[in-house]
């Protein structure tokens, strides 16, 4: 929930981007896997035209190997993938310390699985006092059903709902600049 004296409106200044987990041995079994994705990979691209920073987490790495080619492009040299063990990504000291570092009060999650990592970590920032969003068309899990309980259980703990196009369109906050005209093919 975003305190008092908060705006509820998203900034490119104000606003980080967490990627949880987007493995090419996993995604194989995500629901909508390819939906998830892409809709990661728009965020990404958005988040880098407009400067918002990266954080990019991989599960387990030696079991569950590299994210999708399609992250790693999209990533770029705009970050490093933070391996951990831990589900939650703000559990594992390192990656709290760089979301820490960046001193942004909303944190952006995109990934897999919505009911495992990306709900742990976003009740991680709840108590960690980050005004955490969930891209939610942008999150899956295995089997659909799973994602639906996480998402619910995100919200309920106090997680905004959101989506990429969404984001994308506020961090932007107007047509006509040059940004726009980078970030409409992305969201075509």
């Amino acid at each position: 929930m975003m305190s008092s004296g908060t705006s509820n409106r998203l900034t490119r200044n104000d606003t980080a981007l967490l990627v949880v987990d987007v493995q090419a041995r996993l995604m194989p079994q995500i629901h909508e896997s390819e939906r998830v994705n892409a809709q990661c990979v728009k965020l990404i691209e958005g988040a880098k035209v407009l400067g918002i920073p990266i954080v990019w987490t991989e599960q387990y790495k030696k079991g569950l190997g590299d994210s999708t080619a399609e992250i790693i492009a999209a990533v770029g040299d705009a970050a490093e993938p933070m391996e951990k063990l831990e589900f939650g990504c703000l559990d594992n000291a390192a990656v709290l310390e760089a979301v820490k570092a960046l001193g942004r009060p909303n944190l952006v999650l995109c990934g897999i699985e919505a009911h495992i990592c990306v709900t742990q970590t976003a009740l991680r920032g709840l108590e960690e006092g980050l005004n955490v969003v969930v891209a939610e068309d942008a999150v899956s899990s295995r089997r659909e059903r799973d994602a639906e309980i996480g998402i619910a259980r995100m919200r309920r703990a106090g997680a905004v709902p959101a989506n990429v196009e969404m984001l994308l369109m506020e961090w932007l906050g107007a047509a006509g600049t040059p940004e726009f005209k980078q970030i409409l093919p992305i969201i075509k």
